[in-house]
């Protein structure tokens, strides 16, 4: 499968090393093949601004531009995602203790920035993931793939009919040279959501274009903000994001995309630039994570031009709706972003199958992908120190 030629490599299974480096594209399989990481991306922004009423302008303006100097930068479908461990603690104590602000999740940005910048400017992070063998990067990557997949059905059942139906019709789709099957989805969706909600219509009708920039967000941030940002935002996020956001997405990068190498102390700088630039105009701390770059790539995208796509479609919903953003995302039901994370899932997944270990190299994969689906940090240490054991014979099959 080659990537200059769209007609034969759209919709194809993608297998290793088979793709090959092009210039930036932007036809209907790009443009199918942006929209999916949306799974992991709709839930968080609404999180955010639904529970800590942060301002959607300067988290959709932040990722928009992340998201289209990545494309622009790496020529393939990296991905810019929210960082999970951060939002999931962010938005889970918000939900229940109200004891964390937005300047807090500034802060954590802040801090993710310059931690990361050091780690890949120093080559620390290069370090680290050269001690991390691929049994235990290749578990992660499985875990993360299965863990995408439950919460892709947990998202599905609350509309099982909606879900079932758009996950059937998606797979039928999904080699198909014509007709991309995540616009398909999308449409779909977006009539789904029209006939459960006839009155959504009408406000959808009454969304107000206005032109608005992000403003500074670092005025009234104080120490205490910047303390607890660090300790109970930050530092929790560190072993995910490189785990998943440094080793993972590296590894499956280099293995779709030979001719188009990253290494872990780029995409570590990568991810410091991306926090110091978002933290003061008001973004959430993001991350180049692995099942982003297999939702782009299961759904068509095979260049940055997915990237560039996606990036430029926030860019403008930021300057223009951002003041109406509730409304406009109601367009995408729970259970269609299911479908989306839930495949997403699987593409990650399928990347992990390899024939030729031994069966001590085949436990450590399983059993890090095990621990991967509970916490990733857990999985990169405990992986790490099966292997030493079992290379060194302290543990026995």
């Amino acid at each position: 499968m080659q990537l200059r030629d769209s007609e034969r490599s759209e919709q194809q299974p993608v297998k290793p090393g088979t793709l090959r480096f092009a210039a930036n594209r932007f036809d209907r399989m790009e443009w199918a093949g942006a929209f999916g990481d949306l799974g992991t991306l709709i839930p968080f922004v609404v999180a955010y601004v639904s529970l800590l009423k942060i301002e959607p302008l300067g988290v959709l303006f932040t990722f928009g531009i992340a998201m289209m100097v990545s494309g622009i930068y790496y020529k393939t479908p990296f991905p810019v995602q929210p960082m999970k461990a951060i939002g999931a603690i962010a938005t889970t104590q918000a939900a229940q203790t109200i004891v964390l602000t937005q300047n807090m999740v500034y802060a954590a940005g802040l801090v993710t920035g310059l931690v990361w910048l050091l780690l890949g400017v120093t080559g620390l992070a290069r370090r680290v993931a050269n001690l991390v063998s691929r049994p235990v990067t290749l578990g992660i990557i499985l875990g993360l793939g299965f863990s995408f997949m439950l919460d892709g059905i947990r998202m599905i059942a609350t509309g099982w009919l909606l879900g079932g139906v758009g996950l059937l019709g998606t797979l039928l789709l999904l080699k198909s040279r014509t007709i991309p099957a995540m616009l398909v989805l999308l449409a779909f969706g977006v009539l789904a959501a029209l006939f459960q909600d006839p009155d959504l219509l009408s406000q959808l009708a009454q969304v107000k274009i206005g032109f608005r920039l992000p403003e500074w967000s670092l005025g009234t941030m104080t120490w205490n903000d910047l303390l607890i940002g660090a300790v109970f935002l930050a530092l929790p996020q560190v072993p995910l994001t490189l785990g998943n956001a440094v080793i993972a997405v590296t590894d499956e990068n280099n293995r779709l995309f030979p001719e188009r190498k990253v290494t872990e102390q780029g995409v570590a700088v990568s991810t410091g630039v991306l926090n110091l630039f978002a933290a003061p105009l008001g973004g959430i701390p993001m991350c180049h994570g692995a099942g982003g770059m297999a939702g782009h790539v299961r759904f068509g995208a095979r260049t940055g031009g997915a990237l560039v796509i996606l990036g430029g479609v926030l860019l403008l919903v930021a300057l223009f709706f951002s003041g109406s953003i509730a409304t406009v995302l109601r367009i995408f039901p729970q259970p269609i972003l299911g479908v989306i994370l839930f495949l997403t899932g699987g593409q990650l997944a399928l990347g992990t199958c390899y024939d030729k270990w031994s069966k001590g190299e085949r436990f450590v994969m399983y059993t890090t992908a095990a621990f991967a689906m509970y916490n990733v940090g857990i999985a990169f240490v405990f992986g790490t120190l099966l292997y030493w054991l079992l290379k060194r014979r302290h543990v026995t099959l």
